[in-house]
């Protein structure tokens, strides 16, 4: 990473961890801010001791600095997953709106690349398959999710607006479902849930009839195009995701087998407005950035699997 040091918000949540420590691995100096809300100490616990690294709690809806140079705002801050957001619907805006707001500020204010985490969500329900970053979206602006959706959104906009009217150097970067090691067992999100259900021998929860896809990409490949987009010239939006698409029944088959597990697998209610496909195109970020994921789902879900399998043994443990 030729940054050298790199403000993170959101960086202990599950993704910004991971970009904390490949940062780290390649020279930079990291500010890991968050305000913990979903993210934790724990994420980040293990790069604690590294003389270049910094852990500031902070809520972005608030006032943000940070004293010295910085080179490169990475924005990640933000509830992720549907059971975080809607638990949480105006903190959920409030970082996409504010959060955003004062990180471009001080993107700004320090001379610095800013990098916005944004979202398949933007395209909402999509009429387009696969999507392509031309494409505007079908986003229900008062439905549940729309909390995340339109305060993702909003963001883009800003950042468009700030790169605009005064000369940001920014970027765009939608991000497709990201999966691996430090995502939260009742985070809510499919992967988590069927490994912890699986792993537990509880019945695999599938809404609806199981047919709605998604295109999932293991957590090393999304760092990897996000910190490419960082290190380029390009200002996007740009989607960084696996096109390889499969039917979340299909997932919770792999995963069943995966484990070795002979859970049930039971279907429950379908989410309101609940996206019936998404695969993202990707040919832009091979175009103009050259990247493409290399992990394949199988080998992405078996690391997934044996993190968990530490991590719920770990907690089943009794305390001492």
């Amino acid at each position: 990473m030729t940054a050298h040091r790199v403000v993170v918000t959101g960086g202990a949540g599950f993704l910004g961890s991971h970009l904390c420590e490949r940062l780290l691995g390649g020279g930079a100096s990291v500010i890991c801010m968050d305000n913990f809300l979903t993210g934790s100490p724990g994420n980040v616990e293990h790069l604690m001791g590294r003389p270049r690294f910094r852990l500031i709690e902070c809520d972005l809806t608030g006032f943000v600095h940070v004293p010295g140079e910085v080179d490169l705002v990475l924005h990640f801050a933000s509830a992720a997953s549907p059971t975080d957001y809607l638990r949480h619907p105006i903190a959920t805006l409030k970082v996409g709106s504010l959060g955003t707001l004062h990180s471009l500020g001080l993107a700004r204010e320090k001379g610095a690349r800013f990098v916005l985490a944004s979202t398949s969500e933007v395209y909402g329900d999509p009429l387009e398959h696969p999507q392509r970053e031309t494409y505007w979206g079908n986003v229900n602006p008062v439905g549940p999710r729309s909390v995340y959706d339109e305060a993702k959104r909003f963001a883009e906009s800003l950042t468009t607006a700030y790169r605009n009217s005064h000369g940001v150097d920014t970027a765009i970067v939608r991000i497709f479902n990201t999966y691996g090691p430090r995502m939260r067992p009742h985070d809510g999100r499919a992967i988590p849930t069927f490994v912890r259900q699986a792993l537990n021998g509880e019945p695999i929860t599938v809404t609806g009839d199981g047919s709605q896809t998604r295109s999932i990409c293991y957590v090393d490949d999304t760092v990897q195009g996000v910190l490419t987009l960082a290190e380029s010239g390009f200002e996007g939006p740009v989607n960084i995701g696996n096109p390889s698409e499969l039917s979340m029944l299909r997932l919770a088959m792999t995963i069943r087998d995966l484990t070795g597990s002979s859970s049930p697998i039971v279907f429950v209610d379908r989410p309101v407005d609940d996206p019936a496909v998404r695969r993202p195109d990707t040919s832009l970020a091979a175009r103009r950035l050259g990247w493409r994921p290399e992990i394949d789902v199988t080998t992405g879900l078996r690391r997934t699997i044996s993190w968990f399998e530490r991590e719920l043994l770990e907690t089943s443990r009794p305390a001492s």
